[in-house]
């Protein structure tokens, strides 16, 4: 499902119980500078991510200030953000003009908030230009959180270099079949460089039949519920997204590859690696 972008007036984009993708949640806040906005998501834990701007967020008692290093873009400088566990109520504050991406994924369990710095950010880069797959991610709520929060994920993907394809080999994870696979909800938000490149997000939802395409633009949301769901670039464009990834029975994603392209997982320099940062 493509979410065409709009001034969505801080109201949630992928709300809770959402028909498609029900483990996950996503909203956008934008704030002035002196401005403050309550984040409360009932049975969802969630991560308040300064897209650009930085901003304070009060959990409780706790006051996590000075979060957000980027002016400009999502391509300025590395993530900041702070983990709200569910059931806690977040008041973000905007120190100056801000954009916040507030992910979140259901969950039943309650752990202590913390705060996501730049230099906890945990960086992986693969693919190649020749094989074009060359992207880096950055894990916000990644691997190293395990134990810390209950099942989500939160990370930001890039195109490396300009054009290229993200996603693939073409994987799944719609179904809990462990070992072999989870069950993980999912929720992009695109941003391009410059603003008015685009791409394509492919979703085959039945092995062998043809999908659907959607054309995405800066700000595009996309919401996975099933299928393979490979994207690309256009030439001469960066592509990022945000990406949230709320799973059914645990953290840990288990990524199903399709058969008939997962022999090129031994093709794409450093990809086992990037599987092993999801589980």
């Amino acid at each position: 499902m493509h979410i065409a972008p709009r001034d969505n007036g801080n109201m949630p984009i992928v709300g809770v119980d959402h028909p498609l993708v029900p483990l996950c949640y996503f909203n956008i806040v934008r704030l002035r500078a002196g401005e403050a906005f309550v984040s409360d998501v009932p049975g969802y834990e969630t991560c308040i991510v300064a897209a650009t701007g930085t901003v304070s967020v009060t959990v409780g008692e706790e006051v996590f200030s000075g979060i957000g290093k980027r002016r400009a873009n999502v391509w300025d400088a590395e993530p900041e953000g702070v983990y709200v566990p569910v059931g806690a109520v977040a008041r973000i504050v905007a120190d100056a003009e801000t954009e916040c991406f507030i992910a979140g994924a259901k969950c039943d369990e309650v752990f202590a908030p913390f705060a996501v710095r730049e230099a906890d950010i945990d960086p992986v880069q693969y693919g190649s230009d020749e094989t074009k797959t060359h992207r880096k991610i950055k894990h916000i709520l990644g691997q190293k959180y395990h134990g810390r929060v209950g099942r989500l994920l939160v990370s930001e993907l890039y195109t490396v270099g300009a054009g290229g394809w993200s996603g693939f080999p073409s994987h799944k994870h719609d179904t809990e079949r462990l070992p072999v696979e989870t069950r993980h909800d999912e929720v992009y938000n695109f941003r391009f460089n410059p603003p008015h490149g685009s791409g394509l997000q492919m979703m085959q939802r039945e092995e062998g039949k043809p999908g659907d395409a959607y054309h995405i633009v800066d700000g595009s949301t996309v919401c996975v519920d099933k299928g393979y769901h490979p994207c690309a670039v256009l030439p001469g464009y960066e592509m990022y997204y945000f990406t949230i990834l709320g799973g059914l029975t645990q953290r840990p994603l288990v990524q199903y590859f399709q058969p008939s392209h997962a022999d090129q997982i031994e093709t794409i320099p450093g990809i086992k690696d990037m599987i092993a940062k999801f589980k």
